[in-house]
């Protein structure tokens, strides 16, 4: 493997940083002091920083050689936010917020970004630039695009943008990157079907909207199954029916709620407008009502080819062909796909391990993201960091497209 032996050498302080910012979670669009800490290391650094794109975020601006005057850029970025979860560990980095938790890896994120900022402040051996953005708000508040809205590729212009995340469960010493979509699109919806309500021993002077839900429910599958083609991934899941407070009573209402995912807009699409038909119709049928809400959080998440290809030569050269694999794709969402809908770029996974890395007092559950056993694995700093070093100057060192 061929890590940077300066990154090495600066590891064990990285880590340092590392779990202190999961020791003190913040949740999205809270991240004041994991900022802080991100923006006191780069300007010890002598990296200038700009601060409040998304509100928390920070942007680090490493000028190359030539002070950037070849006008070439590239963007690296990592998250910073924190889970509204209980986390279960007990070992000394563990989370001092009850109810916060570092449980997808962004603070180790964050330091393998910072890892290569520092390698940047003293190597600069590429010529153009290299934007560090350090975004908040990726479980669930969409930091990305608001970064984007609040002027993100405007005010730092780039060719092309890259992220990463960790992934439990592949061998420590892997990375895997693949184009196309690697990760699916994430909706919600809202389903209130008004019927009638009455007594229970009585069902014929009501309208029931308990078994319309049940229709419903196995109806939408037949969208997944009958309305779109087999080979088009798509996942319509109910997780939520409220209905009824007693047991003698037919309801009036009764509310169903779930997620939708994809990997294309346009599965994307008809799977909502079916949905809307079969809630509809289903009500009409029974001379019941419904109201229907479909929101689109996040897009799918989709490698553009040259780029991915380009991460993974990068990979390569760093870990060797056998240890770069093939990007399974997950239905899983990420708000990195706000960003590769503006601009060129790929999204990788680096190898978190199976959890043996953890220390003495970690949860008795699984290493898996969202899980509240889960720690980010510190050996991956190096190897991340050198990854981005890499990628950064073998793309700019590149003839432009």
């Amino acid at each position: 493997m061929n890590v940077i032996d300066s990154i090495v050498t600066q590891a064990a302080s990285i880590a340092a940083v590392r779990r202190d910012i999961h020791a003190h979670p913040e949740l999205c669009f809270e991240e004041v002091r994991t900022a802080d800490v991100v923006a006191q290391k780069l300007t010890e650094w002598g990296i200038p920083i700009h601060r409040g794109l998304g509100k928390t975020g920070v942007v680090g601006i490493v000028r190359g050689r030539d002070g950037g005057a070849s006008g070439r850029a590239i963007g690296l970025r990592a998250d910073m936010d924190a889970l509204p979860m209980q986390e279960f560990n007990t070992f000394a980095h563990a989370s001092q917020h009850p109810g916060k938790m570092h449980a997808c890896g962004h603070d180790g994120h964050t330091a393998m970004l910072l890892a290569a900022a520092q390698h940047f402040a003293k190597h600069r051996n590429f010529d153009g630039t290299v934007y560090l953005i350090f975004q908040p708000a990726e479980e669930g508040g969409g930091g990305a695009r608001v970064m984007i809205e609040d002027g993100l590729f405007e005010q730092f212009p780039m060719q092309a943008v890259f992220g990463m995340h960790n992934w439990p469960g592949m061998p420590v010493g892997t990375l895997a990157v693949s184009p196309g979509p690697v990760m699916a699109s994430s909706n919600e919806f809202k389903i209130t079907i008004r019927g009638k309500g009455g007594h229970a021993a009585l069902p014929h002077t009501g309208i029931d909207p308990v078994p319309i839900a049940c229709q419903m429910v196995q109806a939408f599958q037949t969208i997944i199954s009958r309305n779109k083609k087999p080979v088009d991934a798509g996942v319509i899941s109910v997780t939520m029916i409220h209905a009824g407070e007693a047991s003698n009573v037919v309801p009036d209402s009764c509310e169903l709620q779930g997620t939708v995912r994809t990997f294309t807009i346009e599965v994307l699409d008809l799977i909502e407008k079916r949905m809307k038909q079969v809630a509809e119709h289903t009500c009409a049928a029974h001379e019941a009502t419904c109201e229907f809400e479909f929101v689109r959080n996040y897009p799918p998440t989709v490698n553009s080819a040259a780029e991915a290809e380009f991460a993974r030569k990068v990979m390569a050269g760093i870990v060797g062909e056998a240890h770069v694999l093939v990007q399974e794709p997950t239905m899983g969402a990420e708000d990195f796909a706000f960003m590769l809908q503006a601009k060129p770029g790929a999204y990788c996974f680096i190898a978190n391990g199976e959890g043996a890395h953890r220390e003495m007092g970690h949860g008795g559950g699984p290493c898996t993201l969202h899980n509240p056993s889960y720690d980010f694995n510190d050996d991956l700093i190096p190897l991340g960091a050198t990854y981005w070093v890499r990628l950064a100057e073998e793309w700019l060192s590149a003839p432009a497209a």
